[in-house]
Parts: C-alpha cells; structure tokens; sequence
C-alpha cells in the first residue's frame, strides 16, 4: 500500500517487530538511537542517560544480531 500511494522510495526494505523501542522519561521515542542500531552503527550512540530503560537498546542490538 505504501508502494501505491507514495511510491517505491517510502517502501521500507525491512520491517523489524520489537517488545519496546527506546524511550525518554517523558515518552518520546529515540529515533536516532533506533538509526544507529538500524545501520549497525553502535559503537557510538550518543548520550542515553534520558532512557527510561536503557536495557532496550541491548535487547534491540541482540535482535538485530539475529537478523544479520
């Protein structure tokens, strides 16, 4: 459907299914902490002491791990 009504451009290559995604406090999703993990780039990914449960981000490096 995305294909159809935006085009080929927005049609993500991988769609990855997850318990929980990295949030502040205060709820806001981390995007670009899910970008490094998404491009493999986790040696360096910035400040995370705003996480409200930094084990996700682990959880979320495992899983994609298993994908590779």
């Amino acid at each position: 459907m995305v294909r159809k009504e935006i085009g080929p451009i927005a049609t993500p290559d991988v769609l990855h299914w997850t318990d929980s995604l990295p949030k502040t406090r205060s709820g806001k999703i981390m995007r670009r902490i899910l970008r490094k993990i998404a491009t493999g780039d986790t040696s360096n990914l910035g400040d995370t002491s705003t996480l409200a449960d930094p084990s996700v981000v682990d959880k979320l490096i495992a899983e994609k791990a298993e994908l590779v």
